[in-house]
C-alpha cells in the first residue's frame, strides 16, 4: 500500500516518510533495540553478580541488605512506568526517551562508584527510575515507527520490529547470565555497571541525531496526582509482596497498614480517573475491549513468568549442583526457542487465522512444559531439561512483541504511550507478586518438610545452601530432595497460571475490517495538520 495516499497513509506518512526515510527509520529502530538489549543485560547481569556485590561492600550485613538492592530498583522502575507513558503522549516520546537514557546513565555511573550497600541501594533506585523508561518508552517509539493502520495488520507491518525485538530478548536472556558469570570470575563487579555506559551513549547519539517522531499540536495535561496515587499503591503492594510471610507476618500491624494504605491509594486513583479532566488512564482507553482484556492477561502472564526462569536456575544450581556458568548455558536452548518462534511469528498467525490463538497456544505450550517440569527429580536427564527449555522459549516467543503491537494498533495514536506502559506495568506488577507468592510457597514447604535428616542444611526450617557440599551423602540427598520437591511445586502452580492468559486470550474480539481505519489524531482536521516533527 502507498504510504503517502493509502487509507492508513496520513499518520504513517508523517512518521516514516516526511520525518524519517526508510533507512533512517531502520537506524532509529536499531537504537531502540540497543536500548532493549541494554535493559535486559543489566537485569540479568546484576542478578548474577548481586551476591558478590553484597559480600564485597559489606561482608557482615551485605546479605541481609541484598533484597533491598533488588527491591529498590524494582520499586522505582515499576512506579514510574505509568507516568512515563503519559509524559510520552504529552511531550513526545523522543524527549522522554532521551531523559530516561540520561537518568539510567547517571544511575549506572553512580552504582559503579558506590562505597557501601546503602549507597548502592540508593543509586539502584536512581537507575530504576531511568530503567522504567528504557523498556516502556522504547516500545512506544517502536510502536510509533512501525504503527499499522489496523489491528489486523500488526503481524504483517511490524514483522521486523517483532523479529528484532525477539532476537534482543533472546540475546539478553542468553548472554546476561554468562556475562554475569564472566564478570564475577574475572573482573571487578563494578564492571557490571560500567558495561552499560557505551550502550547508553550509542542509543543517546541515535536518539539525538537520527530519531524523529510526530508531535501533536494539541497540548494535554499530565495528571501528576493520579500518577502519585498509582505509584503509592504499587509501592505498597510491592512492599507487601516483598515482606509478607518473611520479614513480617501477614497478620502483623505493619502488613495490615501497608495493605490498607495500598487499597486506599488505589481507590483514590480510581476516583481520580472518574473525576479529572485528563486522567492518567482515560475512560476512552478503559472502554477499549482489547485494552481491557490485555491488562489481566499481562498480570497473570507476569505471575506465571515469575515461576519459570528463576526457579529453573535454582533447580540447576542447588538441586543439580551446577556452577553458575554451567547453569547459565542452559538458558541458551530457551533463547534459541524464542528466536525461532518470533522469526516465524507471521507464518504462525497466518496458520492460526487470528492473533488471539497465538496467545492461547503460547500459554498452552508454557503450561505443558512447566507441568512436566513439576515431575523432575535429582536424576532427570539434563538433555530433556534442555529440550523443555527450548519448547518453553517457543511458547514465550510466540506472543513476544506481537501482543504489545496488537494492543498498540488497537488504540488511538495519541494514547499509545500510556497503553504501552500500562501493559508493562501490569506485567511487572504480576511478576513481582508472583515472586513473592512463589517465595512464600518455597518457604512454607521447606519449613514443613526439612527435618533433621538434612543435618546442618536445616537451619530452623530454612535451607542453608552454603553447607550442602560439606554434608555427608545421606544428609545432602535429604536436603536436595526436599529443595527439588519445593521447586517442582512452584513449577506446577506456575504451569496452571500460564493457562489463565491462554483462556483469557480467547475472549479477545478481533475485528475484520475491509478498509483500514484512519488513526484518529483529530476529528476535525486532516491528521497531517495535527502532527509535526518532534525536535
Amino acid at each position: 500500500m502507498d504510504d503517502q495516499h493509502g487509507q492508513d497513509g496520513p499518520v504513517r506518512a508523517v512518521v516514516a516518510g516526511q520525518l524519517m526515510s526508510k533507512g533512517t527509520a531502520v537506524v532509529a529502530a536499531l537504537g531502540c533495540f540497543t536500548t532493549l538489549l541494554l535493559a535486559l543485560l543489566d537485569i540479568n547481569i546484576v542478578s548474577s553478580v548481586s551476591w558478590k556485590m553484597a559480600q564485597s561492600l559489606d561482608p557482615v550485613h551485605g546479605v541481609s541488605l541484598l533484597p533491598w538492592m533488588v527491591t529498590s530498583y524494582a520499586l522505582a522502575d515499576c512506579i514510574v512506568v505509568p507516568l512515563y507513558g503519559k509524559l510520552a503522549d504529552v511531550y513526545g516520546a523522543r524527549r522522554i526517551y532521551i531523559a530516561a537514557l540520561v537518568i539510567f546513565l547517571v544511575g549506572s555511573s553512580l552504582c559503579g562508584i558506590a562505597q557501601n550497600m546503602t549507597e548502592l541501594i540508593a543509586f539502584r533506585a536512581v537507575q530504576g527510575v531511568g530503567g522504567g523508561g528504557l523498556m516502556s518508552v522504547t516500545m512506544v517509539i517502536l510502536g510509533t515507527i512501525f504503527r499499522s493502520g489496523t489491528q489486523e495488520a500488526a503481524p504483517r507491518d511490524g514483522s521486523m520490529r517483532v523479529a528484532m525485538g525477539g532476537v534482543m530478548v533472546g540475546v539478553g536472556i542468553a548472554l546476561g547470565p554468562l556475562l554475569g558469570a564472566a564478570v564475577a570470575d574475572n573482573l571487578n563487579w563494578r564492571w557490571v555497571f560500567y558495561l552499560n555506559l557505551p550502550l547508553v551513549l550509542i542509543a543517546l547519539a541515535i536518539a539525538l541525531f537520527v530519531l524523529k517522531l510526530p508531535k501533536f499540536s494539541e497540548r494535554r495535561k499530565v495528571d501528576f496526582l493520579g500518577a502519585a496515587l498509582i505509584a503509592g499503591a504499587a509501592a505498597a503492594l510491592l512492599l507487601a509482596a516483598e515482606w509478607g510471610g518473611t520479614r513480617y507476618a501477614w497478620t502483623s500491624t505493619t502488613m495490615i497498614v501497608t495493605l490498607v494504605t495500598g487499597a486506599v491509594l488505589f481507590a483514590g486513583f480510581l476516583w481520580r480517573i472518574m473525576t479529572t479532566e485528563e486522567p492518567l488512564i482515560s475512560l476512552r482507553l478503559l472502554r477499549n475491549p482489547v485494552f481491557r482484556i490485555m491488562m489481566p492477561i499481562g498480570i497473570t502472564a507476569g505471575m506465571g513468568l515469575a515461576g519459570e526462569v528463576l526457579y529453573i536456575g535454582g533447580y540447576l544450581q542447588v538441586g543439580r549442583g551446577l556452577g553458575l556458568t554451567h547453569a547459565s548455558f542452559m538458558n541458551l536452548p530457551m533463547a534459541a526457542g524464542m528466536m525461532v518462534s518470533v522469526l516465524v511469528a507471521r507464518s504462525i498467525v497466518a496458520v492460526l487465522g487470528k492473533f488471539k490463538y497465538l496467545l492461547t497456544s503460547a500459554g498452552v505450550l508454557q503450561a505443558a512444559v512447566l507441568i512436566l517440569f513439576s515431575r523432575m527429580d535429582a536424576h532427570t536427564n539434563l538433555a530433556w531439561v534442555a529440550v523443555g527449555m527450548f519448547v518453553l522459549g517457543l511458547g514465550m516467543g510466540q506472543s513476544l512483541g506481537l501482543a504489545l503491537q496488537y494492543l498498540q494498533n488497537a488504540v488511538d495514536i495519541q494514547d499509545i504511550g500510556i497503553a504501552t506502559t500500562t501493559q508493562r506495568f501490569c506485567q511487572q506488577l504480576g511478576t513481582s507478586v508472583g515472586f513473592a507468592m512463589f517465595g512464600l510457597i518455597m518457604t512454607r514447604f521447606l519449613a514443613s518438610h526439612l527435618t533433621g535428616t538434612a543435618g546442618a542444611a536445616n537451619n530452623g526450617g530454612e535451607l542453608n545452601t552454603a553447607v550442602l557440599a560439606t554434608l555427608p551423602p545421606a544428609q545432602q540427598v535429604a536436603a536436595v530432595t526436599t529443595f527439588i520437591e519445593a521447586v517442582t511445586n512452584v513449577f506446577l502452580i506456575a504451569g496452571l497460571l500460564a493457562l489463565v492468559p491462554a483462556v483469557l486470550a480467547l475472549f479477545i474480539k478481533e475485528k475484520s475490517v475491509k478498509e483500514p481505519a484512519r488513526d484518529r489524531v483529530s476529528q476535525e482536521r486532516d491528521p497531517r495538520e495535527s502532527v509535526s516533527a518532534e525536535n
